[in-house]
């Protein structure tokens, strides 16, 4: 069976995390949502990442997106690590749940088992997965990272936005693109729509093919 990807529908679990039980749908709620998996609980990378993903909860609470967190230890390793996580990213609250997950059979199920990555036992453990997942409760983007590379939370935010932007218009973000930036306008959209559609104008591209498909507005 195929794992979860780009597409498909965020399985609604009942999970058990550090801010009770719920089912994920429940928790999702017709917003945005960040599921995110990392390989252990007082381990160092995971350490840095959860603070900076408690740093930056301000700035996804602005953009509507809710945080939910999962390791395969049980609640009680979770609510331990939680004050050395807090300790490590001064002035950082970790105010999103975080699942338990010790069976380790949602990993499977969300499609975030590390295949190289084994504790003792011999058991796998959660990859650095990150879904992104939109109010229908669709999988809109993916990362998979191994347990030996940290995330870059500026990257995570900046693929937030321009999915926000193209689920609001029919317009997509060019490479290196960053917040505030100008973004293209989709190649569905004719010249007169496009007219309609951005008020504000756009420029396009003037290519050796002659073809009016590159067109940059500011939204």
């Amino acid at each position: 069976m195929p794992g979860l990807t780009i597409g498909d529908t965020i399985p609604n679990l009942d999970v058990e995390t550090t801010h009770g039980r719920f089912r994920i749908h429940d928790y999702i709620n017709g917003g945005w949502a960040i599921i995110f998996s990392h390989p252990g609980d007082f381990t160092p990378v995971c350490t840095t990442e959860l603070g900076k993903m408690a740093e930056y909860a301000e700035e996804f609470n602005k953009r509507g997106v809710k945080l939910l967190g999962l390791s395969c230890d049980d609640l009680q390793s979770h609510h331990d690590w939680i004050k050395d996580i807090e300790a490590f990213t001064p002035g950082c609250k970790v105010g999103y749940p975080i699942i338990a997950d010790p069976t380790r059979e949602l990993l499977k199920e969300l499609n975030m088992v590390d295949p190289e990555e084994k504790d003792s036992s011999g058991a796998h453990l959660p990859s650095r997965a990150l879904h992104i997942v939109s109010p229908d409760k669709k999988v809109k983007l993916s990362f998979l990272y191994p347990a030996t590379t940290g995330r870059n939370m500026d990257e995570v935010l900046r693929v937030l936005e321009s999915l926000q932007k193209s689920a609001a218009r029919p317009v997509a973000t060019p490479v290196n693109w960053k917040p505030g930036e100008p973004v293209v306008i989709s190649p569905s959209v004719s010249d007169d729509d496009a007219h309609k559609l951005f008020p504000q104008g756009y420029q396009t591209a003037d290519l050796p093919s002659k073809k009016g498909y590159l067109r940059f507005t500011n939204v």
